[in-house]
């Protein structure tokens, strides 16, 4: 463990991928900000657009939200080892918490019809039955989910007319099973402790940060060319392509961040992070706002980029002056308070 990387800079580190998630997932969420009803305009996707949209799919799409899972996954093998020490139940701990959660996601739809909230709190009570697993037991459920999924969506690109065996290969290369793969991931990580062994494991981190760039690199040409060709399979390509770049995006991220003087500078960033629950459900709500104001008919890529780049700021901005006063965002307060009942000392 790196002696200039302190334990506290090491979650401000997490806080600042999380905030980096967030702009990702922003990118991708703000065109449903505005619905299209039949018979209204199209987004239009020539010329600069067509590229910033290509671009958004080669660099963002299911990539930030994959990021966000991980950290999800972590997050919970934390809050639960946590309530542990203190000689909670853990497991029953982790339900009432995602259940409060999907009650949360549930109310947000009505705000956001996109909203991951209600998916992630039913995904994450899958969790719960590997709290007590073993390492080894986690690692078979990860490599046996990966190579499900990554078969099924070669099987939809290459063998796209097999009848009925299509839909069940949809189910097993759907989103959901994603996030379920990058949850267990990151639960993974927490319970074998890699994250505080980020320098002495900097050795195989590297090979994994190479090996996945590569990888990245090859399906970013292939969704460019799928893209432009007007392949039907660009959905399916995008996301097999998604792990490498989503295990590239994190190793090279974890790295730099061992570096203390980038983690000071990107702290603006880690204050986003730190509330991402809040600024999660905000950016529907700015984001909805600003649409409205402006008076946009249609978002198109280039809106997408504008509008994010503000709310983003915004975020920014807002969180950095709430931390001034306050200890955590408002809605991670109250998701506090409903899981426990009672206050309990924040520890960060």
């Amino acid at each position: 463990m790196n002696p200039s990387i302190s334990q506290k800079e090491r979650i401000i580190s997490l806080d600042i991928i999380r905030g980096l998630a967030l702009f990702g997932i922003l990118l991708i969420n703000v065109g449903g900000f505005k619905l299209i009803m039949e018979g209204d305009p199209l987004p239009d996707y020539s010329g600069i657009n067509g590229i910033i949209s290509t671009l958004i799919t080669i660099f963002v799409q299911k990539k930030f939200f994959s990021i966000f899972s991980f950290l999800f996954g972590v997050g919970l093998y934390i809050f639960a080892s946590r309530a542990e020490s203190r000689g909670d139940k853990p497991r029953k701990r982790m339900a009432r918490r995602l259940l409060i959660l999907l009650l949360m996601g549930i109310i947000h739809v009505f705000i956001f019809w996109g909203s991951i909230l209600p998916v992630y709190a039913i995904i994450g009570l899958l969790l719960i039955p590997f709290y007590y697993a073993k390492v080894a037991t986690l690692k078979k459920w990860l490599v046996g989910m990966t190579l499900i999924y990554i078969l099924c969506l070669v099987s939809k690109i290459w063998l796209p007319s097999l009848g009925t065996l299509s839909t069940v290969l949809g189910l097993f290369s759907n989103d959901a099973i994603q996030i379920f793969i990058m949850f267990l991931t990151g639960f993974l990580t927490a319970k074998s402790g890699w994250l505080t062994r980020i320098q002495e494991l900097s050795k195989q981190i590297r090979w994994i940060q190479i090996i996945s760039f590569l990888l990245f690199v090859g399906f970013s040409l292939w969704i460019w060319n799928a893209s432009q060709s007007g392949n039907n399979n660009v959905d399916s390509i995008t996301a097999l392509g998604s792990l490498p770049a989503t295990f590239f995006y994190l190793t090279t991220l974890f790295l730099l961040l061992e570096n203390k003087h980038i983690v000071k500078f990107l702290r603006p960033i880690a204050r986003v992070g730190q509330m991402a629950f809040t600024n999660y459900v905000a950016q529907s709500l700015i984001g909805t706002t600003i649409i409205s104001i402006i008076g946009l008919e249609v978002v198109s890529p280039k809106d997408v980029l504008y509008i994010a780049v503000l709310i983003y700021i915004i975020q920014i901005i807002f969180s950095t002056l709430w931390f001034k006063f306050f200890s955590m965002g408002p809605l991670e307060k109250g998701w506090r308070l409903m899981t426990y009942g009672t206050k309990h000392t924040i520890t960060r």
